[in-house]
Protein backbone atom coordinates (compact mmCIF):
# COMPACT_ATOMS: atom_id res chain seq x y z
CA UNK A 1 0.00 0.00 0.00
CA UNK A 2 1.80 3.13 -1.05
CA UNK A 3 1.27 6.93 -0.04
CA UNK A 4 1.28 8.48 2.84
CA UNK A 5 -0.69 8.24 5.72
CA UNK A 6 -0.79 11.56 8.97
CA UNK A 7 -1.49 11.09 12.60
CA UNK A 8 -0.67 11.98 15.60
CA UNK A 9 1.55 8.82 17.40
CA UNK A 10 2.65 5.73 15.35
CA UNK A 11 2.84 2.76 17.35
CA UNK A 12 5.04 -0.21 15.97
CA UNK A 13 4.05 -3.38 16.90
CA UNK A 14 0.33 -4.67 17.87
CA UNK A 15 1.34 -6.66 21.67
CA UNK A 16 -0.43 -5.70 25.02
CA UNK A 17 2.38 -2.92 25.09
CA UNK A 18 1.93 -1.36 22.14
CA UNK A 19 -1.90 -1.17 22.03
CA UNK A 20 -2.13 -0.14 25.61
CA UNK A 21 0.11 2.91 24.42
CA UNK A 22 -2.10 3.22 20.96
CA UNK A 23 -5.52 3.20 23.43
CA UNK A 24 -4.49 5.38 25.67
CA UNK A 25 -3.07 8.21 23.33
CA UNK A 26 -6.44 7.94 21.42
CA UNK A 27 -8.37 8.56 24.71
CA UNK A 28 -6.33 11.43 25.14
CA UNK A 29 -7.57 12.82 21.98
CA UNK A 30 -4.54 11.76 19.96
CA UNK A 31 -4.98 10.32 16.19
CA UNK A 32 -2.90 7.19 16.17
CA UNK A 33 -1.93 4.33 13.92
CA UNK A 34 -0.51 1.18 14.70
CA UNK A 35 1.71 -1.08 12.33
CA UNK A 36 2.17 -4.92 12.65
CA UNK A 37 4.54 -6.59 10.15
CA UNK A 38 2.28 -9.76 10.70
CA UNK A 39 -1.12 -10.32 8.90
CA UNK A 40 -2.40 -10.76 12.72
CA UNK A 41 -2.67 -8.76 15.27
CA UNK A 42 -1.16 -9.55 19.02
CA UNK A 43 2.49 -10.48 19.03
CA UNK A 44 3.20 -12.53 21.81
CA UNK A 45 0.96 -11.12 24.64
CA UNK A 46 -1.80 -13.21 22.24
CA UNK A 47 0.20 -16.14 23.16
CA UNK A 48 1.03 -15.60 27.03
CA UNK A 49 -0.76 -16.00 30.03
CA UNK A 50 -1.85 -12.56 30.22
CA UNK A 51 -0.46 -11.85 33.68
CA UNK A 52 0.72 -8.47 34.80
CA UNK A 53 2.46 -7.67 37.54
CA UNK A 54 1.12 -4.52 39.36
CA UNK A 55 1.92 -4.21 42.98
CA UNK A 56 -1.12 -2.33 44.72
CA UNK A 57 -3.50 -2.70 41.82
CA UNK A 58 -7.33 -1.81 42.32
CA UNK A 59 -8.16 -5.31 42.55
CA UNK A 60 -5.72 -6.35 45.52
CA UNK A 61 -6.96 -3.05 47.46
CA UNK A 62 -10.49 -3.71 47.40
CA UNK A 63 -10.06 -7.36 48.38
CA UNK A 64 -8.17 -5.44 51.63
CA UNK A 65 -4.43 -6.27 50.72
CA UNK A 66 -3.07 -2.51 50.72
CA UNK A 67 0.64 -1.89 51.55
CA UNK A 68 2.39 0.79 50.46
CA UNK A 69 4.57 1.53 47.72
CA UNK A 70 8.07 0.85 50.21
CA UNK A 71 7.09 -2.78 50.28
CA UNK A 72 7.19 -4.18 46.73
CA UNK A 73 9.96 -1.58 46.14
CA UNK A 74 11.78 -3.06 48.93
CA UNK A 75 11.37 -6.34 47.07
CA UNK A 76 13.02 -4.88 44.06
CA UNK A 77 15.72 -3.41 45.77
CA UNK A 78 16.46 -6.61 47.18
CA UNK A 79 16.17 -8.97 43.68
CA UNK A 80 17.77 -6.13 41.39
CA UNK A 81 20.38 -4.91 43.61
CA UNK A 82 22.43 -2.95 41.83
CA UNK A 83 20.76 -3.43 38.61
CA UNK A 84 17.75 -1.45 40.00
CA UNK A 85 16.83 1.93 38.09
CA UNK A 86 14.95 3.91 40.96
CA UNK A 87 13.42 6.28 38.61
CA UNK A 88 11.95 3.63 36.32
CA UNK A 89 10.78 1.33 39.35
CA UNK A 90 8.87 4.12 41.39
CA UNK A 91 7.37 5.36 38.00
CA UNK A 92 6.32 1.75 37.04
CA UNK A 93 4.66 1.08 41.09
CA UNK A 94 3.15 4.28 41.20
CA UNK A 95 1.77 4.31 36.99
CA UNK A 96 0.71 0.57 37.22
CA UNK A 97 -2.17 0.71 39.35
CA UNK A 98 -3.61 4.05 37.52
CA UNK A 99 -3.17 2.23 34.32
CA UNK A 100 -5.27 -0.50 36.05
CA UNK A 101 -7.88 1.80 37.04
CA UNK A 102 -7.82 3.59 33.68
CA UNK A 103 -8.33 0.81 31.32
CA UNK A 104 -10.98 -0.64 33.70
CA UNK A 105 -13.11 2.88 33.37
CA UNK A 106 -13.08 3.46 29.98
CA UNK A 107 -12.06 0.94 27.72
CA UNK A 108 -13.39 -3.06 27.13
CA UNK A 109 -10.54 -4.11 29.27
CA UNK A 110 -11.94 -6.00 32.58
CA UNK A 111 -9.53 -7.61 34.88
CA UNK A 112 -9.63 -10.52 37.31
CA UNK A 113 -7.34 -10.73 40.30
CA UNK A 114 -4.00 -12.92 41.04
CA UNK A 115 -4.35 -12.43 45.14
CA UNK A 116 -3.64 -16.14 45.53
CA UNK A 117 -0.06 -15.51 43.11
CA UNK A 118 2.77 -15.51 45.42
CA UNK A 119 6.06 -13.82 43.81
CA UNK A 120 8.78 -16.44 42.95
CA UNK A 121 10.91 -15.55 45.89
CA UNK A 122 9.50 -15.27 49.42
CA UNK A 123 12.61 -15.17 51.00
CA UNK A 124 13.38 -11.73 49.86
CA UNK A 125 12.93 -8.77 51.64
CA UNK A 126 9.43 -7.20 50.89
CA UNK A 127 7.76 -10.23 48.94
CA UNK A 128 4.25 -10.94 48.55
CA UNK A 129 2.30 -13.94 49.63
CA UNK A 130 -0.23 -12.09 46.92
CA UNK A 131 -1.96 -9.22 45.38
CA UNK A 132 0.38 -8.14 43.11
CA UNK A 133 -0.91 -9.77 40.10
CA UNK A 134 -3.85 -9.23 37.84
CA UNK A 135 -5.20 -10.44 33.92
CA UNK A 136 -7.39 -10.25 31.63
CA UNK A 137 -10.97 -11.37 32.78
CA UNK A 138 -11.77 -14.06 30.03
CA UNK A 139 -13.81 -12.74 26.82
CA UNK A 140 -16.87 -13.50 24.64
CA UNK A 141 -14.53 -12.64 21.70
CA UNK A 142 -18.29 -12.57 19.42
CA UNK A 143 -18.50 -8.97 20.38
CA UNK A 144 -15.59 -8.59 18.16
CA UNK A 145 -17.74 -9.62 15.35
CA UNK A 146 -15.66 -10.35 11.82
CA UNK A 147 -12.74 -8.40 13.51
CA UNK A 148 -11.99 -11.48 15.43
CA UNK A 149 -9.78 -13.08 12.27
CA UNK A 150 -7.39 -10.41 12.26
CA UNK A 151 -6.47 -11.52 16.35
CA UNK A 152 -3.59 -13.86 16.47
CA UNK A 153 -5.29 -17.29 18.09
CA UNK A 154 -4.21 -19.38 21.26
CA UNK A 155 -0.55 -20.91 20.53
CA UNK A 156 -1.06 -23.90 19.31
CA UNK A 157 1.24 -26.28 21.12
CA UNK A 158 -0.21 -25.40 24.40
CA UNK A 159 -3.87 -24.95 23.28
CA UNK A 160 -5.82 -28.24 23.06
CA UNK A 161 -7.97 -28.11 19.79
CA UNK A 162 -6.87 -24.73 19.89
CA UNK A 163 -8.61 -24.33 22.75
CA UNK A 164 -6.74 -22.03 25.93
CA UNK A 165 -7.39 -22.97 29.22
CA UNK A 166 -6.93 -20.74 31.41
CA UNK A 167 -4.62 -21.23 35.14
CA UNK A 168 -6.11 -21.87 38.03
CA UNK A 169 -9.46 -23.35 38.82
CA UNK A 170 -10.04 -24.16 34.46
CA UNK A 171 -7.18 -26.13 34.21
CA UNK A 172 -7.03 -27.62 37.54
CA UNK A 173 -11.08 -28.99 36.57
CA UNK A 174 -9.44 -30.05 33.45
CA UNK A 175 -6.62 -32.18 35.13
CA UNK A 176 -9.59 -33.78 37.66
CA UNK A 177 -11.96 -34.06 34.61
CA UNK A 178 -11.51 -37.92 35.46
CA UNK A 179 -11.33 -37.42 39.11
CA UNK A 180 -14.01 -35.40 40.27
CA UNK A 181 -17.49 -35.18 38.93
CA UNK A 182 -18.19 -31.80 39.21
CA UNK A 183 -14.38 -31.23 36.98
CA UNK A 184 -15.78 -33.79 34.40
CA UNK A 185 -18.92 -31.64 33.87
CA UNK A 186 -16.82 -27.89 33.86
CA UNK A 187 -14.66 -29.96 31.00
CA UNK A 188 -16.97 -31.27 29.35
CA UNK A 189 -18.76 -27.87 29.09
CA UNK A 190 -15.81 -26.20 27.83
CA UNK A 191 -15.15 -28.94 25.05
CA UNK A 192 -18.95 -28.97 23.62
CA UNK A 193 -18.77 -25.02 23.54
CA UNK A 194 -15.59 -25.00 21.81
CA UNK A 195 -16.76 -27.39 19.05
CA UNK A 196 -19.60 -25.37 18.44
CA UNK A 197 -17.60 -21.95 18.00
CA UNK A 198 -15.36 -23.97 16.05
CA UNK A 199 -18.06 -24.95 13.51
CA UNK A 200 -19.85 -21.72 13.83
CA UNK A 201 -16.58 -19.13 13.85
CA UNK A 202 -13.87 -21.36 12.94
CA UNK A 203 -11.94 -20.65 15.90
CA UNK A 204 -12.95 -20.77 19.98
CA UNK A 205 -15.15 -17.49 21.17
CA UNK A 206 -14.49 -18.47 25.02
CA UNK A 207 -11.13 -16.14 25.38
CA UNK A 208 -8.96 -16.40 28.32
CA UNK A 209 -5.34 -15.63 28.82
CA UNK A 210 -3.16 -13.46 26.65
CA UNK A 211 -5.98 -13.88 24.05
CA UNK A 212 -8.46 -12.36 26.00
CA UNK A 213 -6.11 -9.63 26.86
CA UNK A 214 -5.80 -8.60 23.13
CA UNK A 215 -9.06 -9.25 22.06
CA UNK A 216 -10.21 -6.68 24.73
CA UNK A 217 -7.10 -4.40 23.60
CA UNK A 218 -8.30 -4.75 20.00
CA UNK A 219 -11.98 -3.96 20.82
CA UNK A 220 -10.70 -1.08 22.73
CA UNK A 221 -8.64 0.29 20.04
CA UNK A 222 -11.34 -0.24 17.43
CA UNK A 223 -14.19 1.82 19.39
CA UNK A 224 -11.48 4.90 19.56
CA UNK A 225 -10.71 4.85 16.30
CA UNK A 226 -7.30 3.61 16.20
CA UNK A 227 -6.51 2.29 12.52
CA UNK A 228 -4.19 -0.99 12.72
CA UNK A 229 -2.14 -2.02 9.11
CA UNK A 230 -1.51 -5.41 9.28
CA UNK A 231 1.35 -7.25 7.19
CA UNK A 232 2.92 -3.83 7.15
CA UNK A 233 6.57 -3.53 7.83
CA UNK A 234 9.00 -0.54 9.69
CA UNK A 235 11.54 -0.49 7.85
CA UNK A 236 13.11 3.01 8.72
CA UNK A 237 12.11 6.43 11.06
CA UNK A 238 11.33 9.38 9.32
CA UNK A 239 13.03 13.03 11.12
CA UNK A 240 12.12 16.36 10.97
CA UNK A 241 13.76 19.13 10.55
CA UNK A 242 14.43 19.33 13.73
CA UNK A 243 16.03 15.89 14.32
CA UNK A 244 12.92 14.59 15.78
CA UNK A 245 11.74 11.04 14.71
CA UNK A 246 8.66 12.11 12.62
CA UNK A 247 6.88 8.76 11.72
CA UNK A 248 7.54 5.14 10.15
CA UNK A 249 8.71 4.10 6.37
CA UNK A 250 6.96 1.03 5.56
CA UNK A 251 7.02 -1.69 3.04
CA UNK A 252 6.21 -1.25 -0.29
CA UNK A 253 6.50 2.50 -0.89
CA UNK A 254 3.88 3.89 2.59
CA UNK A 255 5.14 6.81 4.74
CA UNK A 256 2.99 7.48 8.00
CA UNK A 257 3.92 10.68 9.11
CA UNK A 258 3.25 11.22 13.01
CA UNK A 259 3.37 14.56 14.62
CA UNK A 260 3.80 13.78 17.91
CA UNK A 261 6.44 10.84 17.44
CA UNK A 262 6.91 6.99 17.63
CA UNK A 263 6.70 4.53 19.98
CA UNK A 264 8.40 1.43 19.56
CA UNK A 265 6.33 -1.61 20.79
CA UNK A 266 7.99 -4.62 18.35
CA UNK A 267 8.52 -7.30 20.49
CA UNK A 268 12.01 -7.29 20.92
CA UNK A 269 15.18 -10.08 19.63
CA UNK A 270 14.22 -13.29 20.31
CA UNK A 271 14.34 -14.69 17.15
CA UNK A 272 17.36 -12.28 15.49
CA UNK A 273 20.58 -14.90 15.56
CA UNK A 274 23.22 -12.01 15.32
CA UNK A 275 21.95 -10.36 18.65
CA UNK A 276 21.36 -13.77 20.06
CA UNK A 277 25.00 -14.68 19.77
CA UNK A 278 26.13 -11.19 20.62
CA UNK A 279 24.25 -11.08 24.28
CA UNK A 280 23.32 -14.90 25.13
CA UNK A 281 26.64 -16.62 26.17
CA UNK A 282 25.13 -19.81 26.03
CA UNK A 283 24.19 -19.28 22.29
CA UNK A 284 27.52 -18.30 20.50
CA UNK A 285 25.99 -18.52 16.96
CA UNK A 286 22.64 -17.36 18.14
CA UNK A 287 20.58 -20.71 16.87
CA UNK A 288 21.62 -22.67 20.40
CA UNK A 289 18.53 -21.25 21.53
CA UNK A 290 15.03 -21.04 20.96
CA UNK A 291 11.95 -18.74 21.78
CA UNK A 292 8.32 -19.49 22.12
CA UNK A 293 7.66 -16.17 20.77
CA UNK A 294 6.40 -15.11 17.89
CA UNK A 295 8.69 -15.87 14.96
CA UNK A 296 8.29 -12.29 13.48
CA UNK A 297 9.67 -11.21 16.58
CA UNK A 298 13.26 -10.63 14.87
CA UNK A 299 14.80 -7.22 16.26
CA UNK A 300 13.39 -4.51 14.31
CA UNK A 301 12.14 -2.17 17.14
CA UNK A 302 15.73 -2.13 18.62
CA UNK A 303 17.11 -1.37 14.95
CA UNK A 304 15.09 1.36 14.32
CA UNK A 305 15.53 2.64 18.02
CA UNK A 306 19.50 2.04 17.33
CA UNK A 307 19.81 3.97 13.98
CA UNK A 308 17.90 6.94 15.48
CA UNK A 309 20.80 7.44 18.11
CA UNK A 310 19.42 4.73 20.89
CA UNK A 311 21.36 2.45 22.23
CA UNK A 312 20.58 -1.32 23.82
CA UNK A 313 21.13 -2.14 26.94
CA UNK A 314 24.10 -5.40 26.49
CA UNK A 315 24.77 -4.76 30.32
CA UNK A 316 21.65 -6.89 32.03
CA UNK A 317 22.96 -9.96 34.06
CA UNK A 318 20.21 -11.66 31.66
CA UNK A 319 19.33 -10.45 28.08
CA UNK A 320 16.55 -13.02 28.07
CA UNK A 321 13.62 -14.37 29.77
CA UNK A 322 14.70 -17.65 29.88
CA UNK A 323 12.81 -20.84 30.01
CA UNK A 324 13.01 -24.43 29.75
CA UNK A 325 11.64 -25.67 26.40
CA UNK A 326 11.51 -28.47 24.13
CA UNK A 327 11.25 -28.79 20.28
CA UNK A 328 8.12 -30.95 19.24
CA UNK A 329 8.33 -32.66 15.55
CA UNK A 330 5.37 -31.44 13.52
CA UNK A 331 4.35 -32.03 9.87
CA UNK A 332 6.91 -31.39 7.06
CA UNK A 333 10.43 -31.76 8.91
CA UNK A 334 9.42 -28.40 11.20
CA UNK A 335 9.90 -28.09 15.22
CA UNK A 336 7.42 -26.20 17.71
CA UNK A 337 8.78 -25.20 20.61
CA UNK A 338 7.16 -25.97 23.75
CA UNK A 339 7.64 -23.61 27.18
CA UNK A 340 7.57 -25.92 30.12
CA UNK A 341 5.95 -23.69 32.39
CA UNK A 342 3.56 -25.95 34.68
CA UNK A 343 4.54 -29.48 35.53
CA UNK A 344 7.96 -28.76 36.82
CA UNK A 345 6.32 -28.08 40.28
CA UNK A 346 3.88 -31.31 39.96
CA UNK A 347 4.86 -34.13 41.85
CA UNK A 348 6.14 -37.54 40.32
CA UNK A 349 9.23 -35.64 38.11
CA UNK A 350 12.89 -34.99 37.90
CA UNK A 351 15.20 -32.71 36.13
CA UNK A 352 18.92 -34.21 35.10
CA UNK A 353 21.73 -33.57 33.31
CA UNK A 354 23.29 -35.73 30.68
CA UNK A 355 25.25 -37.49 33.56
CA UNK A 356 21.89 -38.18 35.26
CA UNK A 357 22.11 -36.08 38.43
CA UNK A 358 19.24 -33.01 39.69
CA UNK A 359 20.84 -29.62 39.61
CA UNK A 360 17.78 -27.51 40.47
CA UNK A 361 14.60 -27.29 42.29
CA UNK A 362 12.52 -28.21 39.20
CA UNK A 363 9.27 -26.20 41.46
CA UNK A 364 11.15 -22.95 41.26
CA UNK A 365 10.41 -20.40 38.10
CA UNK A 366 11.14 -21.38 34.58
CA UNK A 367 14.05 -18.56 34.67
CA UNK A 368 15.78 -19.87 37.93
CA UNK A 369 15.77 -23.14 36.44
CA UNK A 370 17.44 -22.63 33.39
CA UNK A 371 20.13 -20.21 35.26
CA UNK A 372 20.74 -23.25 37.21
CA UNK A 373 21.06 -25.45 34.25
CA UNK A 374 23.76 -22.51 33.09
CA UNK A 375 25.55 -22.58 36.17
CA UNK A 376 25.33 -26.91 36.12
CA UNK A 377 26.66 -27.27 32.86
CA UNK A 378 30.29 -27.93 32.21
CA UNK A 379 32.07 -25.87 29.39
CA UNK A 380 31.81 -27.24 26.08
CA UNK A 381 29.26 -29.83 26.65
CA UNK A 382 26.08 -29.99 25.37
CA UNK A 383 23.26 -26.97 27.32
CA UNK A 384 20.49 -29.38 27.39
CA UNK A 385 18.58 -31.38 30.34
CA UNK A 386 16.21 -34.33 30.23
CA UNK A 387 12.36 -34.04 32.11
CA UNK A 388 11.89 -37.44 34.05
CA UNK A 389 8.10 -38.51 34.88
CA UNK A 390 6.88 -41.48 36.09
CA UNK A 391 3.51 -43.57 34.31
CA UNK A 392 1.27 -42.25 37.02
CA UNK A 393 2.99 -38.67 36.46
CA UNK A 394 2.59 -38.35 32.34
CA UNK A 395 -1.29 -40.14 32.80
CA UNK A 396 -2.03 -37.29 34.95
CA UNK A 397 -0.42 -34.17 33.90
CA UNK A 398 1.32 -35.20 30.45
CA UNK A 399 4.86 -34.62 29.77
CA UNK A 400 5.47 -31.22 27.51
CA UNK A 401 3.44 -31.85 24.28
CA UNK A 402 1.92 -34.67 25.44
CA UNK A 403 -1.19 -34.71 26.76
CA UNK A 404 -2.51 -36.39 29.88
CA UNK A 405 -4.73 -39.85 29.66
CA UNK A 406 -6.65 -40.76 27.40
CA UNK A 407 -4.74 -38.98 24.64
CA UNK A 408 -1.95 -41.51 23.22
CA UNK A 409 1.78 -41.48 24.18
CA UNK A 410 2.43 -44.38 20.76
CA UNK A 411 2.70 -40.97 18.47
CA UNK A 412 5.38 -39.26 20.74
CA UNK A 413 7.22 -42.24 21.36
CA UNK A 414 7.40 -42.95 17.01
CA UNK A 415 8.75 -39.66 16.53
CA UNK A 416 11.24 -39.41 19.09
CA UNK A 417 9.80 -36.62 21.24
CA UNK A 418 8.99 -38.88 24.34
CA UNK A 419 11.32 -41.38 25.06
CA UNK A 420 10.55 -44.30 27.36
CA UNK A 421 11.65 -47.25 29.29
CA UNK A 422 10.66 -49.88 31.04
CA UNK A 423 13.04 -49.06 34.17
CA UNK A 424 15.32 -46.46 34.88
CA UNK A 425 18.56 -48.15 33.12
CA UNK A 426 16.57 -48.20 29.71
CA UNK A 427 15.44 -44.89 29.39
CA UNK A 428 18.85 -43.81 30.53
CA UNK A 429 20.00 -45.93 27.21
CA UNK A 430 17.42 -43.85 24.81
CA UNK A 431 18.21 -40.67 26.39
CA UNK A 432 22.22 -41.06 26.68
CA UNK A 433 22.14 -40.58 30.58
CA UNK A 434 24.69 -41.82 32.44
CA UNK A 435 22.48 -44.78 33.97
CA UNK A 436 24.00 -45.76 37.54
CA UNK A 437 24.10 -41.86 37.85
CA UNK A 438 20.36 -41.59 36.88
CA UNK A 439 19.24 -44.85 39.32
CA UNK A 440 21.45 -43.15 42.27
CA UNK A 441 19.98 -39.99 41.67
CA UNK A 442 16.46 -41.21 41.47
CA UNK A 443 17.03 -43.30 44.91
CA UNK A 444 18.42 -40.37 46.68
CA UNK A 445 15.22 -38.39 46.01
CA UNK A 446 12.74 -41.31 46.77
CA UNK A 447 13.96 -41.83 50.23
CA UNK A 448 12.98 -38.51 51.66
CA UNK A 449 10.38 -37.93 49.28
CA UNK A 450 8.37 -40.38 51.12
CA UNK A 451 7.87 -37.55 53.67
CA UNK A 452 7.35 -34.71 51.38
CA UNK A 453 11.15 -33.57 51.45
CA UNK A 454 14.10 -32.70 49.51
CA UNK A 455 16.83 -31.98 51.27
CA UNK A 456 19.15 -31.85 47.87
CA UNK A 457 17.31 -29.10 46.42
CA UNK A 458 13.73 -28.08 48.81
CA UNK A 459 11.39 -28.38 46.30
CA UNK A 460 7.79 -27.15 47.88
CA UNK A 461 9.85 -25.20 50.26
CA UNK A 462 8.87 -21.66 49.07
CA UNK A 463 5.04 -20.01 48.87
CA UNK A 464 5.40 -20.36 44.72
CA UNK A 465 6.32 -23.57 44.91
CA UNK A 466 3.78 -24.73 46.53
CA UNK A 467 1.24 -22.57 44.51
CA UNK A 468 2.55 -24.53 41.40
CA UNK A 469 2.38 -28.25 43.42
CA UNK A 470 -0.96 -30.38 43.23
CA UNK A 471 -3.41 -29.54 46.53
CA UNK A 472 -4.06 -33.27 46.45
CA UNK A 473 -0.81 -34.19 47.46
CA UNK A 474 0.67 -34.28 51.28
CA UNK A 475 2.56 -33.38 52.96
CA UNK A 476 4.07 -31.34 50.10
CA UNK A 477 2.30 -30.70 47.05
CA UNK A 478 5.46 -30.39 44.70
CA UNK A 479 6.79 -33.97 46.01
CA UNK A 480 6.29 -37.72 46.04
CA UNK A 481 8.84 -40.91 44.93
CA UNK A 482 8.85 -41.72 41.56
CA UNK A 483 7.98 -45.08 40.02
CA UNK A 484 6.90 -47.56 39.90
CA UNK A 485 6.13 -48.57 36.21
CA UNK A 486 7.51 -47.40 33.11
CA UNK A 487 9.58 -44.11 32.63
CA UNK A 488 9.13 -41.43 30.52
CA UNK A 489 11.52 -38.46 29.40
CA UNK A 490 11.47 -35.38 27.03
CA UNK A 491 14.43 -33.14 26.15
CA UNK A 492 15.08 -30.05 27.00
CA UNK A 493 17.10 -26.87 25.35
CA UNK A 494 17.50 -23.58 26.54
CA UNK A 495 14.82 -21.04 25.35
CA UNK A 496 13.51 -18.06 26.17
CA UNK A 497 9.67 -16.29 26.66
CA UNK A 498 11.06 -12.71 25.36
CA UNK A 499 14.28 -10.74 25.91
CA UNK A 500 15.29 -8.29 28.25
CA UNK A 501 17.76 -6.28 26.63
CA UNK A 502 16.08 -3.34 24.99
CA UNK A 503 16.68 0.43 24.18
CA UNK A 504 17.49 2.06 27.04
CA UNK A 505 15.20 4.72 28.41
CA UNK A 506 14.18 7.42 30.53
CA UNK A 507 10.79 7.05 33.28
CA UNK A 508 8.72 8.97 30.58
CA UNK A 509 9.65 5.99 28.32
CA UNK A 510 11.82 8.22 25.81
CA UNK A 511 14.64 6.41 24.05
CA UNK A 512 17.84 7.47 24.94
CA UNK A 513 21.03 8.60 23.13
CA UNK A 514 24.69 7.31 24.11
CA UNK A 515 24.96 11.32 25.90
CA UNK A 516 21.68 9.73 27.83
CA UNK A 517 19.48 12.47 26.33
CA UNK A 518 15.93 11.62 25.08
CA UNK A 519 15.67 11.02 20.69
CA UNK A 520 12.65 13.65 20.29
CA UNK A 521 9.74 11.74 19.53
CA UNK A 522 10.93 8.46 20.21
CA UNK A 523 9.72 6.34 22.59
CA UNK A 524 10.30 2.36 23.77
CA UNK A 525 8.09 0.30 25.22
CA UNK A 526 7.99 -3.78 25.90
CA UNK A 527 10.22 -5.75 25.08
CA UNK A 528 11.96 -3.14 22.96
CA UNK A 529 12.58 -1.29 25.98
CA UNK A 530 15.25 -2.08 28.36
CA UNK A 531 13.69 -4.54 31.08
CA UNK A 532 12.46 -2.04 34.06
CA UNK A 533 13.65 -5.23 36.17
CA UNK A 534 17.36 -4.78 35.06
CA UNK A 535 17.66 -8.14 33.38
CA UNK A 536 16.37 -10.04 36.50
CA UNK A 537 12.88 -12.20 36.87
CA UNK A 538 11.57 -11.59 40.65
CA UNK A 539 7.93 -12.75 39.46
CA UNK A 540 5.72 -13.94 36.86
CA UNK A 541 4.02 -10.92 34.95
CA UNK A 542 7.06 -8.46 34.79
CA UNK A 543 7.37 -8.05 31.29
CA UNK A 544 3.41 -7.31 30.38
CA UNK A 545 2.72 -5.74 33.69
CA UNK A 546 5.48 -2.86 33.15
CA UNK A 547 5.20 -2.92 29.03
CA UNK A 548 1.34 -1.61 29.34
CA UNK A 549 2.23 0.51 32.33
CA UNK A 550 5.10 2.04 29.99
CA UNK A 551 2.74 2.28 27.26
CA UNK A 552 0.37 4.33 29.22
CA UNK A 553 3.13 6.60 30.22
CA UNK A 554 4.53 6.96 26.83
CA UNK A 555 0.89 8.09 25.76
CA UNK A 556 0.59 10.75 28.19
CA UNK A 557 4.11 12.49 27.41
CA UNK A 558 2.96 12.32 23.45
CA UNK A 559 -0.14 13.58 24.28
CA UNK A 560 1.38 16.44 26.46
CA UNK A 561 -1.03 15.29 29.08
CA UNK A 562 0.10 15.15 32.69
CA UNK A 563 0.21 11.46 34.71
CA UNK A 564 -1.98 13.05 37.31
CA UNK A 565 -4.86 13.63 34.92
CA UNK A 566 -5.96 9.81 35.34
CA UNK A 567 -5.69 9.50 38.93
CA UNK A 568 -8.45 7.49 39.28
CA UNK A 569 -9.91 5.90 42.77
CA UNK A 570 -8.48 2.08 42.93
CA UNK A 571 -12.04 0.75 43.78
CA UNK A 572 -13.47 1.55 40.26
CA UNK A 573 -11.19 -0.87 38.77
CA UNK A 574 -14.46 -3.55 38.17
CA UNK A 575 -13.77 -7.16 37.64
CA UNK A 576 -16.48 -7.91 34.53
CA UNK A 577 -17.76 -5.79 31.72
Amino acid sequence: MAGTISCDLAVVGSGAAGLTAAVTAAFLGLDVVVVEKEPQIGGTSAWSGGWMWIPRNPLAIRAGIVEEIDAPLAYLRAELGPDLDEALARRFLEEGPRMVAFLAQNTAMAFIDGNAIPDFHDNVDGAAKGGRSVCAAPYDARALGPRIRDLKPPLGLIAPFGMGIAAGADLRHFLGAFRKAASFVHAAKRLLRHARDVMRHGRGMHLVNGNALMARLLKSADDRGVRILTSTSARALIRGPDGAVAGIVCGEGLRVEARRGVVLAAGGFPHDDARKAALFPHAPTGREHVSAAPPGNTGDGLRLGEAAGGRVRADLPNAGAWAPVSLVPEKGGAKGCFPHLVERAKPGVVMVRRDGRRFANEADSYHDVMQALFAATPAGEPMECWMVADHAFIRRYGLGRVRPWPFPLGVWIANGYLRMGRTLQDLAAACGIDAAVLERSVREFNGPAAQGKDPAFGRGGSAFNRAQGEPDQTPNPCVRPLGPGAFFAVRILPGSLGTFAGLDTDADARVLDAQNRPVPGLYAVGNDMASVMGGRYPAGGITLGPGMTFGYVAAHHAAGVPLDNNRTGAADAGQSR
